[in-house]
């Protein structure tokens, strides 16, 4: 599993880690039923504490992306469509912002922002 840790970042390790698995099951990467390393092989691997691994599981099976099944290991879930629309809606929406911000600070208007997606969105 590549997970790749920023210790720099302000960001907490187990948010990372969730953002790092959840990508990869909102991208197909992870299809339902595949199974997650263990708590143990995961923090060994990322030399992180297994506590901030279980953390994570936790919070990605709070989400219903995993399922966790005792003695046996966390799996992927079924991925639920809307959620998968609405988690990339989300992330459009974080990048829209940064570009009207963007576009503020250049002096852009509206309007040659709107014409610009336009010209870059025709087929």
């Amino acid at each position: 599993m590549n997970i790749i840790i920023d210790t720099y970042s302000m960001i907490p390790i187990y948010e990372q880690v969730v953002a790092s698995i959840k990508h990869m099951i909102l991208s197909g990467e992870l299809a339902e039923n595949d199974p997650l390393p263990s708590v143990r092989v995961l923090s060994r691997d990322l030399k992180i504490s297994a506590l901030t691994v279980k953390k994570a599981y936790d919070a990605l099976e709070e989400e219903g992306l995993t399922a966790t099944i005792h003695g046996k290991g966390t799996y992927v879930c079924a991925p639920n469509r809307s959620l998968i629309q609405e988690e990339q809606r989300r992330d459009l929406e974080r990048d829209l912002e940064a570009v009207a911000e963007k576009a503020k600070r250049y002096g852009v208007s509206r309007e040659e922002l709107a014409n610009m997606l336009d010209i870059i969105t025709e087929e």
